[in-house]
């Protein structure tokens, strides 16, 4: 209970940060998941990892072999996870997710996201999901949590195909499942 009470603090303390006042729900950490290939070893990219709920559902639907890169601008959240979840598998990346390309130069097979686009502009919230397109592989997805379908068509104007997902939590939270398909 005091890690609840604690974690509730952080987050609304940095509301204009992580975009939410609480951890994501059960039910988003394994629909937003859902897309991830778990029969080989991939290279994920999380943008907004907070205390790390969804770093650890994604580490625990990963292989042991694959990479997850996650991308936080909060160093305060960033120290939490990495004395919490320690884990060869994960490079914890203290900056903004406009910049994945100064930190990871390998093509990636998962996005898994819960930056808050409604407080970007809209330059840099269509950088943002370009530069993570343009670094997908084929076939892959580009998962994204937020509490409004708002932002979907910004994600539908790049992606090939997008699913926008509906969870009736309170407040209601929408996954947009994206992906790129070969041209």
């Amino acid at each position: 209970m005091k890690q609840k009470l604690k974690t509730a603090l952080a987050f609304t303390k940095n509301v204009f940060t992580t975009g939410a006042l609480s951890e994501t729900s059960r039910k988003v950490e394994l629909e937003i998941c859902h897309h991830l290939p778990t029969d080989k070893d991939i290279t994920v990219v999380e943008f907004g990892m907070g205390h790390g709920n969804l770093t650890r559902e994604i580490l625990n639907t990963i292989s042991s072999g694959s990479k997850l890169f996650t991308f936080e601008v909060n160093k305060e959240f960033c120290d939490h996870v990495h004395k919490t979840l320690p884990d060869p598998r994960l490079t914890i990346i203290n900056d903004g997710a406009e910049n994945l390309t100064t930190h990871v130069s390998e093509k990636i097979q998962g996005v898994i996201a819960s930056i808050p686009f409604s407080f970007f502009s809209e330059e840099k919230g269509l950088e943002i999901i370009q530069n993570a397109y343009d670094q997908l592989e084929i076939n892959c997805f580009y998962s994204q949590v937020l509490y409004t379908k708002f932002n979907f068509k910004k994600f539908q104007t790049i992606f090939d195909a997008s699913e926008l997902k509906k969870l009736s939590n309170f407040p209601p939270e929408y996954i947009y499942h994206c992906q790129k398909l070969a041209q």
